[in-house]
């Protein structure tokens, strides 16, 4: 049997670049206004919470100043994105993915359990036990995917002119546009910190191995 799926593995390499894209054209649609606001609306340095940083260009899509070009690279894999997500959760549903593999169980959120599972990591020690994930693996993924990823979406939407209107009702859940335009970004950055976390865990647990079974699927060793 296959570890991953080959749905999984498809949405987990058209999520990696959309996702890239998605940032690096934000970084530089964020050096356009480069301050946060909550509420409906902001413009004065004394009122933003955040004095947002410039990105160089080597961090940005694309790798010069235009928030014209940037906003057309974001809108793009914006669809890409919000699609393949939508289409990956409704397999993993159907396919008992989200059941099986990242549904956490009562005991796993027992303190003793946690810290359990903390001190493995510490000490490098990645075994899954019976299941495919551990429970920091699960309860991260599980994060990521039904809270980050879809505020991404919704707040994204609330700062599209079009949909604004369409949909205002979005906006009030917010709190307004600038507060989901804080949220948006805030987000970004808690993805930006899941995928290094992501990377450096795979670097320490064996990388060739773990980027061949997120190519080929793998298999699930039986004996374990």
């Amino acid at each position: 049997m296959k570890k991953h799926a080959l749905t999984t593995r498809i949405w987990h390499w058209l999520n990696v670049v959309s996702l890239v894209v998605l940032f690096m054209s934000g970084l530089n649609i964020s050096n356009a206004h480069p301050r946060l606001y909550w509420g409906d609306w902001g413009f004065e340095p004394s009122a933003a919470w955040l004095h947002v940083p410039r990105f160089p260009g080597w961090a940005t899509i694309p790798g010069y100043y235009s928030l014209a070009t940037a906003r057309d690279w974001h809108v793009i894999f914006a669809w890409v994105f919000a699609v393949s997500l939508l289409l990956f959760m409704l397999v993993a549903l159907l396919n008992g993915h989200f059941r099986r593999d990242i549904a956490t169980r009562r005991a796993e959120w027992a303190p003793a359990a946690i810290r359990s599972d903390i001190r493995a990591h510490l000490k490098f020690d990645f075994h899954h036990g019976p299941g495919k994930y551990n429970f920091l693996q699960k309860a991260s993924y599980g994060g990521v995917i039904f809270v980050l990823l879809p505020l991404m979406i919704f707040t994204g939407m609330v700062m599209s002119p079009g949909m604004e209107a369409a949909l205002p009702w979005l906006t009030d859940i917010f709190g307004g546009r600038q507060s989901a335009r804080s949220i948006h970004f805030i987000c970004a950055w808690l993805i930006f910190a899941f995928f290094v976390i992501h990377i450096l865990l795979v670097l320490l647990s064996g990388p060739f191995g773990q980027l061949r079974d997120m190519i080929t699927g793998g298999r699930i060793d039986e004996k374990a």
